[in-house]
């Protein structure tokens, strides 16, 4: 009798908050998961409400590995039907620092809200094995490294090892309190793995605001996100130009996390995939779990 071969998918990230969330889901179908981070396996006490490893991590394979590195990585590829890029930065250390105080108001913020800043080499330039290298002087992780070039050095490896499916976290869009370049750094990378390398199934996955009872401090975050969506539906989108992802409806971590396992699972799934379908994909995952 032949035994069906588990999918196997690769979570770069996986052990951040949406990260760890798409592992339990694609171990809950049974499928073989690898997470990829520097650190391995998770702080628990960071993305759940608990300390204590829940019962499916058992099941995930936690590597440790440097995404900057493409080499500490590549071979954990091998054999993958999907690998998901869930590694980009929300603050740079710069705009971290001003809330910290330990920049200057005037001085983090002008280099943060900077028009441009330094990523690494061009990625589709780079030798076989080489590493990428921050071009900021003081080695910054920028969005235009984290948000785009690493991601594009990832599906570039996915596409070396036949990967055939390859998931981008992105966003929906930006806010009036975050620099222009986190948005314009992950639509700089979606357009790039999807010209460069169109023989690869890419799914851009582009939520709004996530929250979590876990995260005590996302559910207020989330009531007003909710309200100001509800406003802006209303009068028909006029305040998105304004507010960006402030009034787009926030999801839970959750259902982001199945839809994203959907949309691996089903291969008619591809492109960008905005709030709407989203929740289709989630809805879809949920009514097959009833089953």
């Amino acid at each position: 009798m032949a035994t069906s071969v588990k999918k196997k998918i690769v979570v770069c990230g996986g052990n951040g908050f949406l990260g760890s969330r798409i592992c339990k889901s694609a171990v809950s179908r049974g499928w073989d998961v690898t997470s990829i981070s520097r650190s391995g396996e998770p702080v628990w006490s960071s993305v759940t409400s608990s300390a204590d490893a829940p019962p499916w991590s058992s099941s995930v394979s936690w590597q440790k590995a440097d995404i900057l590195k493409p080499a500490s990585y590549k071979p954990m590829l091998k054999d993958a039907e999907a690998v998901v890029h869930s590694m980009g930065i929300l603050l740079e250390a710069d705009y971290k620092g001003v809330l910290t105080g330990k920049e200057s108001i005037w001085g983090g913020l002008s280099r943060a809200f900077s028009a441009t800043k330094g990523g690494s080499q061009n990625p589709l330039e780079r030798k076989e094995g080489e590493e990428l290298v921050p071009q900021e002087e003081d080695g910054q992780l920028t969005y235009e490294l984290m948000n785009r070039d690493t991601a594009i050095t990832l599906a570039q490896e996915a596409v070396a090892q036949k990967v055939p499916s390859f998931v981008f976290i992105s966003a929906a869009a930006g806010t009036p309190i975050l620099p222009k370049r986190y948005i314009t750094t992950k639509r700089d990378a979606e357009s790039t793995i999807a010209s460069s390398f169109p023989k690869m199934r890419s799914i851009f996955i582009r939520p709004g605001f996530l929250y979590d009872s876990s995260r005590s401090f996302t559910i207020p975050i989330a009531f007003f996100g909710g309200a100001g969506y509800v406003v802006n539906s209303a009068i028909g989108g006029r305040l998105t130009w304004l507010a960006g992802a402030a009034v787009e409806k926030p999801l839970k971590a959750d259902l982001v996390a199945e839809a994203v396992v959907e949309a691996i699972a089903d291969d008619s799934v591809k492109g960008v995939i905005t709030t709407e379908r989203i929740e289709s994909l989630a809805n879809t995952a949920w009514r097959k779990g009833m089953l």
